[in-house]
């Protein structure tokens, strides 16, 4: 009577002896995600007296890698995992732009071509230190660098290569793509870890803003009001911060001279010769109190705006763009002509400045002159600190945000002589807080502004009463008296266990 057969255990992976006397692992890790074929991990163990043993070995560790998914599973090199994760991700037009090119320039060039499980902690290291070095990844080799890669006539914008460094910041740009390319690919089971944890990230650059002085500021102002148009878009750029965008998608309906308050709601955006209007940056809107003599010009400004298109036949509407191309106000400025143009100007006035560098001036006078950071974060529209925080903590203080334009507008330049503005003009501009009432209630007028302008919305939740305490520096009992004023007033709607919130002036869908 014969045993029964025992059964064959099928062996995983296989090892071929090569004729140089090498042997070649192969392990089968799965179908290739990208191109749905059988995706293989193969390595290579060269000739030698214990080249089956380790040959060996490595079938055992690649069958580890594929059984903990810590091998790629398919073959797609770095260009394609950057296709397609562009293909999938949600950015803005101008930030997807910014994108690729950074890949173009920067990351097709050197890792585009590696399969995306060659790359590690080690490769990502060696790449950044290239482009620190240079950016065109030169190796210390001299070279040539002319003006274009067509024929042409030398001038003195060609010459021998310099090395320039790539900045910090691009360097971490191209950081964050890589990490949520990778990320993507984990996700999506091409490859077990995210290489890019093992890299040292570049490090954030220090701020370094350098606006301009009060006296630079001076000369720039009588410079630009030598033309009213540009004259009126450097110096709101001045005394609000907004940014070149938000400018160029300024209306006059937008502007609320009885209040005097200036809405940001959208803003313009250009690549190349493309431009379009967008939500601003942070997809905020925010309202941004002006002083009397910002105003003031605005008036004389539209005044000037509505006799020019009438002398051409042509109507200025409600609705028009404040600072535009054509007398009737239908089409927006380009926010790279400003940019271009403001550049010149300094370069006319001997300086080495850019248009976003007012937007630092009206920050760093604000702060200068002793107004709360967090109302000149409001007023900028920065949202650094969360959309909530910046809410809560700044854009409802109206009252410290009138104090701030009352501030900025006594550190301004002096107008030139021919700018002549009418003292008379009728402005209305919301009063500040009276500083002798009781410290209760200027919090209740705080609170009371940010619900009327709308900064607190109907059902919003109010701060805590520790966190009015906190902020005005004052006690407990003193904020919780605040809130009752409201409540007794009908503003807030407060209840045992429950944050206070604005009371509902229409029913809740």
């Amino acid at each position: 009577m014969t045993s029964a057969a025992k059964p064959h255990k099928r062996v995983r992976g296989e090892i071929e002896a090569l004729p140089s006397g090498s042997y070649r692992v192969r392990v089968y890790a799965g179908l290739d995600p990208l191109t749905k074929k059988r995706h293989y991990l193969t390595e290579v163990v060269p000739a030698g007296p214990k080249a089956a043993k380790q040959a060996e070995k490595v079938r055992t560790r690649l069958l580890s890698e594929v059984d903990d998914q810590r091998s790629a599973r398919t073959n797609a090199t770095v260009s394609q995992l950057l296709d397609r994760h562009l293909d999938v991700l949600k950015i803005e037009d101008t930030t997807r732009n910014g994108y690729e090119r950074l890949i173009r320039l920067h990351i097709r060039p050197v890792l585009g071509s590696l399969s995306i499980g060659r790359v590690n902690g080690e490769t990502v290291d060696s790449f950044y230190a290239q482009l620190r070095s240079c950016r065109a990844r030169c190796g210390g080799r001299t070279s040539f660098d002319h003006r274009t890669a067509v024929e042409h006539e030398c001038d003195d914008r060609c010459g021998p290569h310099q090395c320039r460094p790539l900045g910090e910041a691009s360097l971490r740009q191209i950081h964050n793509i890589l990490n949520g390319a990778f990320s993507r690919a984990v996700k999506w089971r091409w490859i077990g870890i995210n290489p890019m944890k093992q890299a040292q990230p570049p490090t954030l650059p220090t701020p370094d803003p350098q606006p301009p002085t009060p006296a630079q500021a001076a000369r720039i102002a009588a410079e630009a009001w030598k033309d009213p148009d540009w004259g009126m878009f450097v110096w709101l750029a001045m005394t609000t911060g907004a940014r070149r965008g938000e400018l160029c998608a300024l209306r006059w309906n937008r502007i609320d001279f009885a209040a005097g308050v200036l809405n940001i709601r959208s803003s313009i955006a250009q690549t190349s010769g493309r431009t379009w209007e967008k939500d601003t940056k942070t997809h905020q809107r925010r309202r941004i109190v002006l002083d009397a003599q910002t105003l003031a010009l605005l008036r004389a400004y539209l005044q000037h705006c509505a006799e020019r298109a009438a002398a051409l036949g042509a109507e200025l509407r409600d609705d028009a763009f404040v600072f535009s191309p054509e007398p009737d106000g239908s089409v927006w400025p380009k926010p790279d002509s400003a940019t271009q143009r403001y550049t010149r100007m300094c370069a006319r006035l001997g300086w080495d400045m850019h248009l976003h560098q007012l937007r630092h001036y009206s920050a760093t006078e604000l702060i200068a002159a002793g107004v709360d950071i967090r109302t000149v974060a409001g007023r900028l529209g920065h949202g650094g600190g969360g959309a909530t925080t910046l809410r809560v903590y700044s854009a409802w203080v109206a009252e410290a945000d009138q104090r701030a334009a009352n501030s900025l507008a006594t550190r301004m330049p002096e107008l030139p002589a021919q700018i002549i503005v009418d003292p008379d003009s009728p402005t209305s501009a919301p009063a500040g807080a009276d500083e002798s009432d009781h410290p209760y209630q200027r919090i209740a007028a705080d609170l009371r502004a940010a619900i009327r302008c709308g900064a607190l919305d109907d059902g919003d939740p109010l701060p805590t009463v520790k966190q009015l305490a906190a902020r005005y520096g004052v006690s407990v009992a003193t904020a919780h008296r605040a809130v009752s004023t409201l409540t007794e007033s009908g503003e807030v709607v407060a209840s045992r266990g429950r944050r206070a919130a604005v009371r509902r002036t229409q029913p809740a869908n």
